[in-house]
């Protein structure tokens, strides 16, 4: 197939495990529309997958010359093959070291595309920690290898889906260390990361809602004192540094004013505090990102899916979602 360059940089998606639903869904993806992007990670485990569930679609393998000539087409999908230590047969739902290898060589490889300009954002397939953490890459998640490999100082988790957006004051971190990690210093970088970010792929200055820690607020510091000791002067700060930021908030009726039209962005003090509302809200249509890296990256709102992966029934709805964000972030980039 001889290709044409392509005047816009196509997004890269990464596979994710090989053992979840991250190559079904992109399969299915690119059944539904003609996508301006191409996948790092295995051309022999999507042709695996698109026997196995019947997908029908054109697997095209491209080396890296080829990635500006990529030329969208429903039902097609580029790969670029990345090195990794595959082989033998593909068992879909285990967690497997040589699995978490591959997924972390799929990461590096299209960071390393994006920050030499040849891809224009990553849209990430979801990983399994564990496997990530056999193959020795201790990493909690993407958001921090992320941060690692694009050498980042702070990074921030939001998701996005219906009329929420959520920020994640901490990310996956066990509850009982929540309240140590919440500090004033930390707040106001992630106050200004969302704020910058969201001004810059957006167009204006977001207005940000905080959630406070502890029940009602702490209620004048019966439940706790984090709202008075580190909350509020975060937020105080952000306020004197020009940025719309609001609260804190009792995080109980937060989210329902949000989707009000009140805010634009909640910012959550942990994971499940931000997490719970907002897949209730948009499960299935939600996007992850990334915000203060020097690259766009979006993410599906789920997991690997072990217990379906291999068996058609995946939705790939999230990252149809999450792709689009890319785009449209990726036209926007000033």
């Amino acid at each position: 197939m001889k290709l044409k360059t392509s005047k816009k940089k196509p997004l890269v998606i990464t596979m994710g495990d090989p053992a979840g639903i991250g190559p079904e869904i992109i399969l299915k993806a690119a059944k539904i529309e003609a996508l301006r992007a191409f996948v790092a990670g295995s051309a022999d485990v999507l042709r695996f997958y698109n026997m196995k569930i019947r997908a029908g679609a054109d697997i095209c393998s491209i080396n890296e010359d080829e990635i500006a000539k990529i030329k969208p087409r429903k039902g097609s999908i580029y790969v670029l093959d990345v090195e990794s230590p595959l082989s033998g047969k593909l068992t879909p739902g285990i967690v497997k070291k040589e699995y978490g290898e591959a997924v972390y060589r799929y990461i590096k490889k299209a960071v390393e595309l994006c920050m030499n300009g040849k891809a224009g954002a990553i849209v990430t397939a979801p990983i399994n920690k564990e496997s990530l953490n056999l193959a020795g890459h201790h990493y909690p998640g993407h958001t921090e290898l992320l941060m690692e490999l694009t050498g980042s100082k702070s990074v921030v988790m939001m998701l996005a889906g219906g009329k929420l957006k959520v920020a994640l004051a901490t990310t996956h971190v066990r509850l009982k260390d929540v309240p140590s990690k919440i500090k004033k210093e930390n707040l106001i970088e992630t106050f200004r990361i969302i704020s910058d970010d969201l001004k810059r792929y957006e167009g204006d200055k977001p207005r940000i809602a905080v959630c406070s820690l502890n029940p009602h607020g702490g209620e004048g510091g019966i439940f706790g004192d984090e709202e008075g000791k580190e909350i509020k002067p975060a937020i105080d700060k952000a306020v004197k540094s020009g940025q719309k930021v609001f609260g804190p908030y009792s995080a109980d009726t937060l989210f329902a004013r949000t989707v009000g039209g009140e805010f634009d962005v909640v910012v959550a003090m942990y994971h499940d505090q931000g997490m719970g509302p907002l897949k209730l809200h948009c499960f299935g249509k939600g996007v992850n990102i990334s915000l203060g890296l020097p690259i766009i990256r979006t993410s599906v709102d789920h997991g690997t899916a072990f217990d379906i992966a291999g068996k058609g029934k995946a939705d790939p709805g999230s990252l149809l979602f999450a792709i689009k964000l890319a785009e449209k972030w990726a036209g926007n980039n000033r």
